[in-house]
C-alpha cells in the first residue's frame, strides 16, 4: 500500500491508495474549522413538509418493450396528452435535457437516469416558493413477460395554501392524475390506443401550470 501525505488549508490529510480505490483521510480535530464558518442563509421555506406519493401498475409486456414504448422523456405527451411535450433544450434522454409542457407553462429537467428509469425536477420560478418538486418513473421487470411501472412524486406541500385538508386534497389530486397516466402507459405499452382525452391545457397534479407546481 502507498500513502501520500500533504496539507490542504491547514488540514493534515493522507491519500491512501488501495486496489481500485483512493481514500481521503483527515485528522478529526481540524474538522472543527467548519464550525467557525459563517451561519448559512435562512431557508426560503422555514418549515417544509416533504411528502412522497408512490403509484404503480403492472403491464403485461417485457420490461424492454415497455420502456421502449413509454420511457422516453417526451413520451409524457402521449400518456398525458393534455400536455403537449417538446424538447426545449438538449436531447431526449440526456441528463440536463429540458422538456416543455403545456406551451412552456411547465418546464422539467432530466436530473437522473438508469436503463429503465429517469428522474426530473422543475426549475425555480421568480416570485414563487420552491416546492422541491421531483418525479421519478421506473420500469421494473417482474418476469420475462410482465413489468411493474412505478411513478413517484416528491414535493414540499407546505407551500399548498390552506389547512391540512387542503394539502391532503392536493396529494389526492396528484395521485389521481398520475394514476391515470400509469393507466394510459399500460394501454400504450400493451399495444392499445387511448380513449378520448380532456381538453388540452389542464396541468396534472391538481395545481396551476408552471412555477414548479403544475406537473
Amino acid at each position: 500500500m502507498k500513502k501520500t501525505f500533504g496539507w490542504i488549508a491547514g488540514t493534515a490529510l493522507a491519500l491512501v491508495t488501495v486496489p481500485s480505490a483512493v481514500v481521503l483521510l483527515t485528522n478529526g480535530p481540524d474538522l472543527a474549522v467548519y464550525a467557525q464558518a459563517p451561519a448559512p442563509a435562512a431557508l426560503q421555506i422555514p418549515n417544509p413538509h416533504y411528502v412522497s406519493i408512490p403509484m404503480e401498475i403492472t403491464v403485461n409486456k417485457p420490461v424492454a418493450d415497455v420502456w421502449k414504448r413509454v420511457g422516453k422523456f417526451c413520451d409524457i405527451g402521449e400518456w398525458l396528452p393534455q400536455l403537449a411535450c417538446t424538447m426545449q433544450s438538449g436531447k431526449d434522454g440526456e441528463l440536463g435535457a429540458v422538456r416543455s409542457l403545456a406551451g412552456g407553462r411547465v418546464l422539467e429537467i432530466l436530473v437522473a437516469k438508469t436503463e429503465y428509469s429517469y428522474a426530473y425536477a422543475q426549475p425555480v420560478r421568480e416570485g414563487q416558493p420552491y416546492n422541491m418538486y421531483h418525479g421519478t418513473l421506473e420500469a421494473r421487470a417482474l418476469s420475462p413477460t410482465t413489468t411493474k411501472l412505478l411513478y413517484t412524486l416528491m414535493l414540499d406541500n407546505s407551500t399548498v395554501p390552506g389547512d391540512d385538508a387542503a394539502k391532503e386534497r392536493d396529494i389526492q389530486n396528484r395521485k389521481t392524475n398520475f394514476t391515470r397516466a400509469l393507466e394510459n402507459m399500460k394501454i400504450l405499452a400493451e399495444g392499445g390506443t387511448l380513449p378520448p382525452q380532456p381538453a388540452r391545457g389542464a396541468a396534472p397534479g391538481g395545481a396551476a401550470p408552471g412555477g414548479g407546481r403544475g406537473n
